[in-house]
């Protein structure tokens, strides 16, 4: 790929007007499209957990139509298999050798449908594809194109044949997000814009993976000052300190967080990190890495509770 450069100003306007192209499917819900590109730029993974109907599939969709990226789904059931991810070997008695038979990973965009659905050992199967992009069948590397990004959606009501996402598998992920239910005005306009067909169906690309990999790249020169470094890990450490956590946030949840906050000051047009950009990121890369203790859930106390009391005791930095 040839190196694509792109400036500040640049980078906003891409990131924008990717923002409102996905927003002519999902209506109403800017702030949640806009963790999901900032994921994007981070190289991050989503996981979006929602109640059925409000736009989980659509939201994967809609980000992956508008870049002209490769883009595979798969919808998770108890009998998919790790292979069915990753791919296998296969003897070919042409070359008398063994050759790759891809799996639904070697992509751009993985839209991985429920993922709670399938068996522990084939969400495993994501691993190494989400921390190191790639993937490894019989000793051999197989390396997985840029940009990529996995977008799994998961319910978080039902239970019944659903398998829950382990602590390793949940820390890959980049960060979890949400939905919610459309205000009044906006599912009116929901159904005004679906009355003929899908909107899916008719929406174009408005970047390309060059200009995607040039963003990414971007994003990390952005500056992060030290006393901001430093806000960052007390963030993070705060949730290890808590008597009500089993389990608190790790160091690749500091490093997350110093990502976030870097793509979100790019987003708006800043080559430097403020305060208020770790602050907005914080909930979605936090909440879903913490275990809560039993005698603490007991007494209603939740993860996204925890993180609200990090910002809120946690002095914020004057920068």
């Amino acid at each position: 790929m040839d190196t694509f450069a792109i400036d500040i100003e640049g980078a906003g306007r891409v990131l924008k007007n990717i923002v409102y192209n996905v927003e002519k499917v999902i209506i109403g819900k800017r702030f949640p499209v806009e963790l999901a590109i900032n994921a994007l730029v981070c190289r991050g993974h989503v996981l979006i957990e929602d109640v059925p109907g409000v736009g989980k599939t659509s939201l994967a969709s809609a980000i992956a139509k508008s870049l002209d990226c490769s883009f595979r789904r798969i919808q998770f059931t108890p009998d998919i298999m790790p292979s069915d991810i990753t791919g296998f070997s296969v003897f070919d008695p042409r070359s008398n050798d063994f050759a790759y038979k891809p799996g639904v990973v070697m992509t751009q965009f993985l839209l991985a449908d429920e993922i709670n659905r399938t068996s522990p050992k084939t969400q495993s199967s994501l691993l190494e594809a989400m921390e190191e992009q790639q993937v490894t069948i019989d000793g051999t590397t197989y390396p997985i194109p840029s940009p990529f990004m996995v977008l799994a959606t998961q319910n978080p009501i039902e239970y019944i044949g659903t398998f829950a996402l382990p602590e390793a598998q949940l820390d890959r992920f980049f960060m979890k997000i949400s939905l919610g239910y459309p205000q009044a005005e906006e599912e009116t306009k929901i159904l005004s814009r679906f009355q003929i067909g899908s909107p899916l169906k008719g929406l174009e690309p408005v970047a390309d993976e060059e200009r995607i990999v040039a963003i990414q790249d971007l994003a990390e020169t952005v500056h992060v000052d030290k006393s901001l470094q430093d806000y960052i890990v007390a963030l993070v450490r705060f949730t290890r300190e808590q008597e009500e956590v089993a389990l608190g946030a790790s160091p690749r949840a500091s490093l997350c967080l110093f990502r976030s906050a870097q793509a979100w000051a790019l987003y708006n047009g800043r080559d430097y990190a403020i305060p208020d950009d770790i602050i907005a990121m914080t909930p979605q890369i936090l909440e879903h890495r913490l275990r809560i203790r039993q005698e603490a859930r007991l007494k209603k106390t939740n993860a996204m509770r925890i993180v609200e009391r990090a910002l809120e005791q946690v002095k914020k930095p004057a920068v």
